[in-house]
């Protein structure tokens, strides 16, 4: 390199960079919003070609073939090969069935909850799997847990919980290995982080119908938990009942799973089970 030569201002390329990724970014978000819109027109339309789809995105057709290229990969959409038009798919039916399932749950439970916390006295929380994690979707508080915090919305662990044992519990066995092979989290000294332990734990689960945690999550906390089931017999959440050791003993524990699993019952009723 001779002394005439400059050297590339490397600043320009730093600085394009925050742009590019920028770029990057709103890429991906219109990517998202015309999959969203895919799949609003078939529902509009029921079924549609390739080219319609182009037209109504005002997209390249390219464009449009990819998306629904996306989209049926993942179930979203199907193609009737015959016509080569697309449809919705069945994963459409099983995202909605999932949504539909957490509605009735927390309507339905409405009833259930609050009459078991005015009995009990103690926190009832419904809770519902969320991949690896059990999520608090409903909560009625009793006269003795005024001060109790609030669960609503939580994602808890499910080796570690009640509610999460029981959902476990019931889990398919490949999808339940598949969890227990994880390293599973210490979060006091009484939490089960061993994979055989739990297992024999899971078992006792089934075969009593509830399950029980004391001082595994958090200190000072107890609590029961009980399967709730849909209309073809499946687990689809779990009712718990959970406050202070000092309330919720080894004495008292045993009386307020068997009303836990009454009331799980009495949803699973609700849900269509039994009938």
């Amino acid at each position: 390199m001779t002394r005439t030569q400059k050297q590339p201002d490397r600043s320009e390329e730093k600085a394009a960079t925050p742009e590019k990724n920028g770029r990057g970014a709103a890429s991906a978000v219109q990517s998202v919003d015309r999959a969203v819109s895919v799949l609003e027109i078939l529902a509009r339309h029921g079924e549609a070609g390739v080219t319609e789809i182009a037209d109504e995105l005002e997209v390249h057709k390219s464009t449009a073939f990819r998306l629904l290229g996306v989209l049926e990969n993942r179930g979203l959409v199907a193609q009737a090969k015959d016509r080569g038009k697309y449809y919705l798919g069945a994963g459409v039916l099983r995202l909605a069935g999932a949504a539909a399932v957490r509605l009735d749950i927390s309507q339905e439970g409405v009833p259930v909850c609050r009459e078991l916390a005015d009995e009990l006295g103690e926190t009832v929380n419904i809770a519902v799997l969320d991949d690896d994690a059990a999520v608090n979707i409903m909560q009625a508080r009793g006269t003795a847990s005024v001060t109790a915090q609030n669960w609503l919305g939580r994602r808890t662990p499910l080796h570690a919980t009640s509610s999460g044992k029981v959902l476990l519990a019931h889990m398919p066995p490949t999808l339940r290995e598949g969890l227990l092979a994880r390293s599973l989290p210490r979060f006091t000294e009484r939490t089960i982080t061993g994979a055989s332990v739990l297992r024999g734990e899971l078992e006792a689960v089934v075969e009593q119908g509830y399950g029980i945690t004391i001082e595994e999550l958090e200190l000072g906390l107890a609590a029961a938990a009980a399967p709730i089931r849909s209309h073809d017999g499946k687990v689809i959440a779990a009712i718990s009942v959970s406050g202070p050791v000092y309330r919720l003993n080894s004495d008292r524990l045993p009386e307020l799973a068997k009303r836990t699993v009454a009331a799980g019952a009495e949803l699973s009723r609700r849900m269509g089970y039994g009938f």
